[in-house]
């Protein structure tokens, strides 16, 4: 099933426009999904929109308020505030170009993929893209989607762009009352030297096809039992030595024993094991491409590589 476009509109650089629409960079259908279910009936549990006093009531009746004061309302009709004017409901504007390394991480929210909605805006797309390569920037601009106007950032993304919802400055909650109770004190140099080491042992390049959700397979596995009729025992001590409590342990004999146990990533050894598969097949194969290449010289002609 083709995906569906989020929103449709111009994407602009001063005074140049090109048609785009944007689609979700991300999909659910990995995740392992319930349903409420009232057990006595094994029926699935709805919920309707109810009113104190009334009861159920149709969506036709309901409208958009906002709270001034407890209980009451200032009301807003659907016209209304479709009538509010932005010009970031159609246009996608970029306005700034900053670093991408200007952008705290805890700013981005969610990823789009943003691309031509035609050939003939194709040409326009590719020099934006390219330009944002060769500057080594990331666009920043404003959207209007799904009733909320959004802070984005635009930057290449393989052959297109990667569009990336930003959080505003006023969402983000204040970290300093959180982290207040920590000492600003260096750590002890040995612990942080062997700290730095297992760190420097475990560094290895990021690839998230080498890690999947142990949860979800837990998730399938418990279903999959439960469907042959077998039932899932709780281990009760398991349970208790998890739950940490107030073990004093010694932190560098850990940190070293973690250092000795350590054999890197996991995300490295995936990739060894993808490469001497590879290596391993390589090998088998190698006599027979000889052979084809000796076959295919000795038929005539040879192509001289460009």
């Amino acid at each position: 099933m083709a995906p569906r476009s989020l929103w449709k509109g111009q994407l602009r650089l001063s005074l140049v426009s090109i048609p785009v629409e944007l689609y979700s960079a991300t999909q659910s259908s990995g995740r392992t999904s319930f349903r409420q279910i009232h057990k006595p009936s094994g029926k699935r549990v709805h919920y309707d929109k109810v009113v104190e006093g009334i009861g159920p009531v149709d969506n036709d009746d309901i409208v958009k308020g906002y709270e001034i004061e407890k209980g009451e309302y200032v009301l807003l009709e659907p016209e209304e505030i479709d009538a509010v004017k932005l010009e970031t409901k159609r246009t996608l504007e970029l306005v700034q170009f900053v670093e991408a390394s200007a952008i705290d991480p805890i700013y981005y929210d969610k990823p789009y993929y943003l691309v031509p909605e035609n050939q003939l805006a194709e040409e326009a797309y590719q020099v934006i893209r390219d330009a944002l390569r060769s500057t080594r920037k990331v666009g920043i601009g404003q959207l209007t989607m799904r009733g909320r106007e959004y802070l984005i950032a635009v930057k290449p993304c393989g052959s297109g762009l990667l569009l990336e919802t930003l959080h505003y400055a006023a969402e983000l909650r204040d970290a300093d009352p959180l982290f207040k109770g920590i000492p600003e004190t260096k750590a002890d140099s040995d612990l942080l030297e062997v700290a730095t080491a297992l760190i420097d042992k475990k560094t290895s390049d990021f690839d998230a096809s080498a890690y999947k959700s142990n949860y979800e397979a837990a998730l399938r596995d418990l279903v999959k039992r439960k469907m042959k009729g077998k039932r899932l025992t709780i281990d009760e001590d398991e349970e208790r030595s998890d739950s940490g409590g107030d073990n004093v342990i010694d932190l560098m004999a850990t940190l070293k024993k973690s250092l000795e146990g350590s054999s890197g990533s996991g995300a490295s050894k995936s990739r060894a094991g993808k490469s001497s598969r590879s290596k391993s097949a390589s090998s088998k194969t190698g006599s027979k491409s000889a052979k084809s290449k000796s076959a295919k010289s000795s038929g005539g002609s040879t192509r001289k590589s460009a």
